[in-house]
């Protein structure tokens, strides 16, 4: 991503605990509950609910350790992209519209230089896994999102994978469509629906 187009930034704290499982996935696998990569696997803190040094109420005990996970969010001002980092992922995302013509899978020319920035960015941060899913709005049946946003995911690997270059075949890749699952905003609104209809490349930070 051109960090010169980014001018408008937003830091946000969201409260997690999920620990993800270790076993390599592939894009055959079933899907999971949630897009993968989206929580943190970082353990929870230890934490004595009976030391007698947090000077807690008589009877009273410690609420569940939970791992705060500060998230960095940086847009640009069209919408059209936008890079998000926790302590542990970055995660960016492509509108589908500077991607693909209307209810197509195949890449627009520009895209290329957009998709060649974020694998410049795997490349930095040394990545082992790279997930690149697909998802659509509500508009439509879910079955020909389902398949218009996993052919859309796969138009971005592929692409992703030439501009690796080398670097790319050491690389495991997760690609998934998700239809309208998993939307980031609201769907009853134009606005929204072109916010969710969008290709997400995420990958661990410094390998």
């Amino acid at each position: 991503m051109d960090r010169r187009s980014l001018t408008a930034a937003a830091v946000c704290t969201a409260a997690t605990a999920v620990i993800l499982s270790t076993a390599p996935a592939h894009a055959d696998d079933p899907a999971p509950s949630a897009p993968p990569g989206s929580a943190s696997s970082s353990p929870p803190p230890r934490v004595d609910a009976n030391s007698p040094g947090l000077k807690l109420a008589d009877g009273a005990t410690l609420a569940p350790a939970r791992v705060l996970d500060i998230k960095s969010v940086v847009e640009d001002l069209s919408g059209d992209e936008r890079r998000s980092d926790t302590n542990e992922n970055v995660t960016f995302a492509l509108q589908a519209e500077v991607l693909f013509p209307k209810d197509s899978a195949r890449l627009n020319p520009n895209a290329r230089s957009r998709i060649q920035a974020i694998a410049d960015e795997i490349n930095t941060q040394k990545a082992g896994a790279v997930r690149v899913f697909g998802f659509t709005d509500n508009l439509g049946s879910y079955a020909h999102g389902l398949t218009l946003s996993k052919k859309r995911a796969e138009a971005v690997h592929d692409e992703l994978t030439t501009a690796l270059g080398a670097q790319g075949a050491d690389l495991t890749f997760q690609v998934r469509g998700y239809s309208e699952d998993y939307p980031i905003a609201d769907n009853t609104t134009e606005q929204g629906r072109k916010k969710n209809r969008r290709v997400e490349v995420s990958f661990p930070k410094g390998g």
